[in-house]
């Protein structure tokens, strides 16, 4: 410690990230990535070419994009007052206008690249990130804040069915399946800030249930979602099949079940939330499986 002058060292300057830095942190990088890497692995499968996967692949992630940054722009006071981590907006690592611009430019490359993939699959996804959207600018805080999250996950197979040669609509069952992941994902995505909503005068339909019986409901859409895959394509379950709705049924059984139980915080709650990311695991094995007959 220098005490030449005989006064305490000066403390270090905390330094922030670059607006590049910011900018990826604010995009909700892992669930962006995750969505479309999951979209271009059903796009493979179904049997698109290579060049048309790529093309896929690009119009969701920049939908992914748009709709992360929107989020975080719209929600950077909320976010500062309840003192959130990881939130570079609220942060003051980047500014609000930067990524609002950020999310207008690459909502208008989603567009471009949507329509690319055909006029009427373009307009089927640009439909999901409309709802996408909608719940950021204001679905989230009402009862139907489910509802964006149920469109905007089913129109990310309508995407790839309608880029498929010919252009076939998609199967009812992929269209479902998809349908109920995205409000059991609505569901797993709320549940850890239900709590911080309330206070923030948010009451999107979970913030409504209330943390517990939020827990207790999220493996529903999932266990359902697996149903309909397994039994929706023509030609039967099979033997698998049963036996994967039948191992998921008990896990999301199980899942609620800990939930229930007294001691519902700890290491039960992670218990709970564990045995549903196991459940929606499945149904995305399921759903990537029946890829080839999506349409």
């Amino acid at each position: 410690m220098d005490t030449t002058h005989g006064s305490a060292a000066p403390a270090p300057v905390a330094r922030r990230p670059g607006t590049a830095r910011g900018l990826l942190l604010s995009c909700h990088p892992g669930p962006s990535c995750a969505v479309t890497m999951l979209i271009a692995v059903l796009a493979v499968s179904s049997g698109t070419s290579a060049g048309r996967c790529v093309l896929v692949a690009a119009a969701v992630l920049a939908g992914q994009l748009s709709v992360g940054w929107c989020n975080d722009a719209f929600d950077a006071r909320r976010d500062a007052e309840a003192r959130r981590p990881g939130k570079p907006v609220a942060g003051g690592a980047v500014s609000r206008r930067t990524v609002w611009g950020a999310a207008y430019a690459a909502l208008l490359l989603c567009a471009a690249l949507s329509l690319a993939c055909g006029a009427v699959a373009g307009a089927a996804h640009l439909t999901g990130v409309a709802a996408a959207w909608a719940y950021n600018l204001r679905l989230k805080a009402t009862a139907l804040s489910w509802l964006p999250y149920a469109i905007g996950f089913a129109a990310l197979p309508c995407l790839v069915a309608l880029s498929l040669p010919g252009g076939a609509p998609p199967a009812w069952w992929v269209v479902s399946a998809g349908a109920l992941l995205g409000v059991g994902a609505h569901l797993g995505d709320v549940l850890p800030d239900i709590e911080d909503d309330l206070r923030a005068g948010v009451r999107g339909l979970p913030q409504r249930w209330g943390p517990v019986r939020t827990r207790l409901l999220l493996p529903v859409p999932l266990v359902a979602a697996t149903a309909v895959l397994v039994f929706g394509p023509p030609g039967g379950p099979g033997g698998p099949g049963v036996v994967a709705l039948a191992a998921v049924a008990l896990c999301g059984t199980a899942a609620t079940a800990v939930g229930a139980a007294p001691r519902r915080e700890g290491p039960w709650r992670k218990a709970a939330l564990a045995g549903t990311v196991v459940v929606a695991s499945a149904d995305v094995a399921l759903l990537l499986v029946r890829g080839a007959g999506i349409a």
